[in-house]
């Protein structure tokens, strides 16, 4: 099983903010794998602390009173669904091999699914057709690891841009005169 939360990567807050900016949910009527969090977050948040004041995992009581241990995958999973839940962000639990179709790929991703089969067809990622059609299908997993490549190498062009913002002195630079050179570059 794989946990598709979209906020589990520790990456920086502004990193953070420009991913939670580009998600595109699908309309609940097509997300039937998804679910919200409830309204009122404070059982929740105390589940959540629960759950960290709780390394091993605990068991699952049936309504007979029936107890069986929760494997340590499950209790994993189901740290990490809560925690997501807590923050106030909607869930889905999916097969890692589940396929997609080009459309729930490109809400996954955040883009069109033109540019979606822009990317397919630039080899950016894989996919398979159904027999002699049209269709294409892609693997959940090549469209996390595709989201999680492109994270990263967000990340990495920020930092690198921050870099070279402060060897430059553009964070020493009077605004005034930041807005004049910036504006003298847009004429060019």
């Amino acid at each position: 099983m794989h946990l598709n939360v979209t906020d589990l990567v520790d990456l920086p807050e502004l990193a953070d903010n420009v991913d939670h900016m580009s998600r595109h949910i699908l309309p609940p009527a097509k997300r039937v794998n998804v679910v919200d969090p409830p309204e009122d977050l404070d059982e929740m948040l105390e589940l959540a602390r629960f759950m960290e004041s709780h390394a091993a995992p605990a068991v699952l009581l049936g309504p007979d009173g029936e107890q069986i241990p929760l494997p340590m995958a499950a209790y994993d999973v189901l740290r990490q669904v809560v925690n997501a839940m807590q923050r106030g962000d909607s869930v889905s639990v999916e097969p890692i091999d589940r396929q997609l179709t080009t459309q729930q790929a490109a809400s996954i991703l955040g883009v069109s699914r033109n540019t979606l089969i822009r990317l397919l067809e630039e080899h950016e990622l894989p996919f398979e057709r159904l027999g002699e059609s049209r269709h294409r299908r892609l693997r959940l997993n090549d469209v996390l690891a595709y989201r999680e490549r492109k994270r990263a190498d967000r990340h990495g062009r920020l930092g690198d841009m921050t870099r070279q913002a402060s060897e430059d002195g553009l964070y020493d630079t009077d605004v005034d005169l930041y807005r004049e050179a910036l504006d003298e570059a847009r004429k060019r």
